[in-house]
């Protein structure tokens, strides 16, 4: 079976499914696969067409399912030092390098690599898989898929996400809110200053208010809490505005984020963040100009994935893996979607996070082993279920 899983693994890899390009030709990779294997296929596009979702089912159509769920894209390789072509998969020393084996092609070469034994195993209790698009920019993909599952009232009642966490039970997580916020001043000549309203110095003046916020939220941390570091953290991912030196620039726009351990966190940013914009920026840029404004795009928020007394998914994997315990997590995945659709919810995927997103990612074989008997050891308890 791994060999197999390689060899889906290195096609998949070859397709460059980048957060703003498509995925649609990996999508109709795995929906040929699957639907091979007699897998009742569903394909949701964007209103795009230039990504979608893949939803497969074996087994009967009925409510109680479990959904094993990963996402198709990958982010960028631009400006990072690889060793070699990062779609291309390269095995050395016991590791298969390339963009996505980590995160997280090689938890869906593994399920694909499974389906013709699902499709023989499943009986009573239907398995689905979930393949989604644009979990790496704010899990719209997924959001856009509850939404699909709730207007067909397909009614899983658990989900598995194969995120990397070296196989290890992950039963909660961070939030991730994903923001733009967009300045629009007033150009002119960098000789008057005064004339113009300067849009990355207001800009600049936002990020120093979001890094203040980020210190204060280390006042909030819970006392029970289990994340490391155990407060809501801020991120400001990118600062673009201007194009030359002597031009006062007219639009800037910053890209942050943050990962909120409780929604009064995120509550308490967003309303500082109101407050300074409209009591301090905003009046300072409409003295100059009355149509300057501060605008912020939502790009997602995700809800994190709370842990809870009693979940499925959870005893189901630790009987499958030999865990007795599970871990919370800072980094965010698509579980509290699924969780938020009344799911129990775990994540638990081969390889490790730390590889994710670097040059030269690589995914350990023996992860992809583990995973593949854990699938093996899921299939076999779906052939004895009956309800």
């Amino acid at each position: 079976m791994i060999d197999q899983t390689k060899r889906i693994l290195s096609d998949l890899i070859a397709f460059p499914t980048v957060s703003a390009d498509g995925n649609l030709q990996m999508i109709a990779y795995l929906a040929n696969l699957l639907e091979d294997c007699g897998a009742q296929v569903d394909i949701f596009s964007d209103e795009s067409g230039l990504k979608a979702n893949l939803f497969a089912t074996f087994g009967p159509i009925r409510d109680g399912g479990i959904v094993l769920s990963g996402h198709s894209d990958v982010v960028p390789v631009t400006d990072q030092d690889w060793a070699s072509d990062p779609f291309v998969m390269m095995e050395r020393d016991g590791c298969l390098f390339g963009r996505g084996t980590c995160d997280m092609k090689g938890f869906i070469a593994a399920t694909l690599a499974m389906a013709p034994v699902f499709a023989q195993q499943v009986r009573e209790r239907p398995l689905h898989l979930a393949f989604t698009y644009d979990e790496e920019t704010g899990c719209i993909g997924a959001g856009h898929l509850a939404q699909n599952l709730v207007a067909r009232s397909i009614k899983p009642s658990l989900a598995i996400i194969g995120e990397p966490t070296s196989m290890r039970i992950v039963e909660g997580h961070k939030g991730c809110y994903e923001y733009s916020t967009h300045f629009q001043g007033l150009e002119g000549h960098g000789s008057a200053p005064d004339l113009g309203v300067n849009a990355v110095e207001f800009a600049v003046r936002y990020v120093t208010r979001l890094l203040e916020l980020r210190d204060d939220l280390k006042d909030f941390a819970p006392e029970n809490s289990r994340f490391e570091p155990p407060w809501s953290t801020l991120n400001v991912g990118a600062l673009n505005g201007g194009s030359v030196h002597n031009v006062i620039a007219p639009k800037a726009k910053v890209d942050w984020e943050m990962r909120p351990v409780q929604a009064s966190d995120a509550n308490f940013v967003k309303r500082a963040l109101k407050k300074y914009c409209d009591e301090v920026l905003l009046p300072s840029m409409r003295k100059v100009y009355p149509n300057a404004s501060i605008t912020t795009e939502i790009i997602g928020e995700v809800e994190g994935l709370i842990p809870t007394d009693k979940n499925e998914a959870l005893q189901i994997i630790s009987e499958l893996t030999g865990a007795n315990s599970a871990d919370v997590v800072p980094f965010g995945t698509e579980a509290g979607i699924f969780q938020s659709l009344g799911m129990d919810v775990v994540v638990c995927g081969p390889g490790s996070i730390e590889q994710a997103h670097k040059a030269n990612e690589f995914i350990a074989v023996d992860q992809l082993n583990q995973c593949l008997k854990m699938l093996e050891g899921l299939g076999s308890k779906l052939s004895a279920a009956v309800e």
